[in-house]
């Protein structure tokens, strides 16, 4: 869940800091307050357009921080996947500053790119401002609603539908792309032919280049070779003082005195040591040299043969098996133009085969579909009428699609509010209010089988009063015993249903205005739920009416 966001120098917002808890979190404040940039931050920081005019006059950039902990498997496994780790509480602390010219985005102090601020986000939170109710029009979405409240193994199957999917498409395209040109077949099997008998009669292998590269550069270097080699010979044990007399002569020394402290014994058995090594060393030096002979042809056929391997890896690939596995592959083309008949029919086949085996996994998707379909409506209808919806027929159709990565079907929500009136598709009959509580209803019914932690729910009290807010409210204590639950309202039946409850304060003096958050408890959120009463001056009766209210959501959260 979100336990903690921290805004600086956004907009009206100087420096603001407030600690969420679990259940229902609800803000409030007077319009223009600066509830919605709260609500704008929090998109910001997980990677949001952002516009360099929000950076608050005078300061030079913007940040926003969030602190989640409890994270759920799905945003751990994200984490692993950049290589991140949580924090030793455990905790995730996802940050975006921005200036006029960059912004930059952190996870847990790892730069990040915003797509991936994006990947973690949406398995950590979910905004729902009016652009996210519009979701329940889009028929891919209504789709993924009836998927997620199927459960079981609807995730793993449609994870094999669309593995499925992808096989099926790719050997279609390659089928489509053989019979489409034709033309070029030839061509392509002679130029394979061409390259695999050249690859072929270079008679690689593997290994070779390291080896005669050795050759080539101990050959082109043969003089210098030779002078170091024997220069080392003769300092060891040449004519003149070299390290092999010397050595004798310090072993000569050591062993004229040892008699007379046995400590020095040690020393003598090292010289002794050290004089049989360069003895050897010298031997071994002097045998190098005398086989040492440059062979004039076979460097221009070892240069030869590089240059050939050089040749083929500058055409065919960086190393020899890569080589090696290019004319493999020139095989497999010859072999296919070879009875290129069978290798078509090898195609259709195989993509025959492919196509069963999708539409085999969709139709197991499609009647999961089809058996909790009924079962999502049921619950929803009775959601809906929860929510003051006095009429509602609802029905989730489900039609036969062309194949997609999602299976073969597509889903409609028809409902009808009024009586008499026929079924039609969300998107021609609801308002904006009625898609607000419609979502709500759909949040509702999938408390507990979403993975994500913290819901953010802006304008949800959109076009509604009276008994509906009560209906609402209740709806959004019922989610939150389930998820993390953000709310801004500005309506007094939702604000008496908080758990937490914190002010959005707007104040001015002569040189600026800032936002603040005021954590409202006990009198102060009784206060604040009386002013959203909208009287014009908190007197003791609008106080006492505030009470009344927050007694009676306590009630419907005790009998809930």
């Amino acid at each position: 869940m979100l336990k903690n966001l921290h805004v600086k120098n956004l907009a009206l917002i100087e420096d603001a800091d407030i600690d969420f808890s679990d259940g229902l979190n609800i803000l409030t404040g007077e319009t223009g307050a600066g509830k919605s940039l709260l609500m704008g931050s929090v998109l910001m920081a997980l990677g949001s357009r952002f516009d360099t005019s929000m950076i608050r006059k005078g300061a030079e950039n913007a940040s926003v921080e969030l602190v989640f902990d409890s994270l759920p498997e799905p945003a751990l496994a994200v984490l692993r996947d950049l290589d991140i780790s949580p924090e030793d509480d455990g905790s995730v602390i996802v940050k975006r500053t921005c200036n006029s010219q960059k912004s930059s985005c952190r996870i847990n102090g790892s730069n990040v790119a915003v797509r991936e601020m994006k990947r973690l986000s949406q398995v950590l939170i979910n905004v729902h401002g009016q652009r996210d109710y519009e979701t329940l029009l889009h028929r891919s979405e209504l789709l993924d609603i009836l998927d997620l409240y199927s459960g079981g193994d609807t995730g793993k199957l449609l994870g094999d539908v669309s593995e499925k999917y992808h096989v099926m498409c790719e050997l279609k395209d390659k089928l489509d792309e053989e019979l489409s040109d034709t033309g070029s077949a030839e061509k392509e099997a002679s130029l394979a032919r061409f390259e695999l008998d050249e690859i072929e009669e270079a008679g690689l292998k593997e290994g070779e280049d390291e080896e005669l590269e050795n050759a080539y550069r101990r050959m082109s270097n043969f003089r210098k070779i030779a002078e170091g080699v024997s220069r080392a010979h003769e300092l060891i044990g040449g004519d003149d003082e070299n390290a092999g007399s010397l050595t004798s002569q310090a072993l000569r020394e050591l062993s004229a005195v040892s008699e007379y402290d046995d400590s020095l014994s040690g020393f003598e058995e090292e010289l002794r040591s050290a004089e049989s090594i360069l003895s050897d060393l010298q031997m071994e030096l002097g045998s190098y040299l005398s086989q040492m002979e440059f062979d004039d042809e076979r460097f221009a056929l070892t240069e030869e043969r590089l240059d050939l391997i050089n040749k083929l890896k500058s055409k065919y690939g960086k190393t020899i098996p890569d080589i090696l596995a290019y004319a493999g592959s020139r095989k497999e083309i010859i072999a296919k133009f070879e009875d290129y008949d069978a290798y078509i029919e090898g195609l259709k086949a195989d993509l025959k085969e492919a196509e069963d085996k999708y539409f085999d996994a969709a139709d197991k998707l499609h009647k999961i579909r089809k058996k909790n379909a009924p079962l999502l409506e049921k619950q929803l209808t009775e959601r809906l009428k929860e929510l003051n919806f006095e009429t509602v027929d609802l029905e989730i159709k489900l039609e036969k699609t062309e194949p997609s990565a999602k299976g073969s079907d597509s889903a409609d929500f028809l409902i009808s509010v009024n009586p008499g009136e026929d079924r039609k598709p969300i998107a021609d009959v609801a308002s904006g209010g009625e898609l607000s509580r419609m979502m709500l209803a759909v949040k509702t019914v999938m408390a507990g089988r979403e993975s994500t932690g913290t819901l953010i729910f802006d304008e949800i009290d959109s076009g509604i009063s009276g008994i509906t807010a009560w209906k609402v409210a209740g709806a959004l204590a019922r989610v939150s015993e389930h998820h993390q639950v953000i709310c801004i309202t500005h309506l007094p039946q939702i604000a008496a249903m908080a758990d937490h409850h914190f002010m959005i304060v707007k104040s001015s003096d002569d040189s600026s205005t800032t936002t603040d958050v005021i954590s409202a408890e006990g009198d102060a959120s009784i206060a604040e739920i009386a002013r959203l009463l909208g009287t014009d001056s908190v007197s003791e009766s609008s106080l006492e009416n505030a009470r009344e209210l927050k007694a009676k959501a306590a009630e419907v959260k005790k009998g809930r």
